[in-house]
């Protein structure tokens, strides 16, 4: 596998069910190098959100074969699973998850507090300066609960960013928001792509999104369909999101 490749999904496929086998993904293969910033489409139950947790290590194919940076995750146990996704991969949910009884900054360590980091200057100047990346220096110290619900879905990629990761996975990271918050959130990925060259993998199921990212993977029936790179290019810049 080449050093710039970060994903390696080889005819993966996941079955649910042994009384009724039911197929979500049959079959797909592609690959994802660094730096790239990448959408899933698809209808509701094509099989988006199942390619995701695969990737992310939150479920395990039945057939096929997984590479995360160059290392097979089918040898991984339950707890090799884990040290993987939460050194490789950041994750971005439709609803942000915060704990309400925490700070922001509290929040946004939570992913270091879990690897085994001990609460320290550094962590937290490390935890401030992901906050700044995104526009909250100003609310690290308040409540999750006071804050807007854009905030809190940028303090939830703050707390994906947390430990650096290569990859970040973002699965309708956008569904709750308005359109100025959701034209935020893109720039803002944009952004942390550029600067610090994390790849991102994005499920959306609005086709107009997904046109703002440099490739576009669909699925159908569990099946890619198709895999279009600068899906963009006839569009103005300012319809990019360039």
């Amino acid at each position: 596998m080449p050093d710039d490749v970060l994903v390696l999904a080889e005819k993966l496929s996941k079955v649910y069910g042994d009384v009724v086998p039911t197929p979500a993904l049959t079959d797909v293969s592609f690959s994802l190098g660094c730096n790239e910033f990448a959408s899933i489409i698809g209808r509701s139950g094509s099989g988006k959100s199942t390619l995701l947790n695969l990737i992310g290590l939150l479920d395990t194919p039945t057939s096929g074969r997984l590479l995360l940076n160059d290392r097979d995750t089918a040898g991984l146990d339950r707890d090799g699973r884990a040290k993987l996704r939460n050194t490789f991969v950041g994750f971005v949910f439709q609803f942000h998850h915060l704990l309400p009884e925490f700070s922001v900054i509290e929040n946004v360590c939570m992913p270091a507090i879990i690897r085994g980091e001990r609460q320290s200057a550094e962590l937290l100047d490390r935890a401030r300066d992901t906050l700044d990346t995104l526009a909250l220096t100003d609310v690290a110290d308040k409540n999750a609960n006071e804050i807007s619900g854009g905030q809190k879905q940028r303090v939830a990629i703050a707390r994906a960013l947390m430990n650096r990761p290569q990859l970040v996975l973002a699965d309708e990271p956008t569904g709750n928001l308005d359109t100025e918050n959701t034209d935020l959130v893109y720039e803002l990925f944009r952004k942390v792509n550029r600067e610090w060259g994390t790849g991102f993998l994005i499920v959306t199921h609005d086709r107009a999104i997904a046109q703002q990212t440099d490739r576009i993977i669909e699925l159908s029936d569990g099946r890619l369909v198709q895999d279009v790179a600068d899906p963009g290019a006839d569009l103005p810049a300012e319809s990019r999101g360039a």
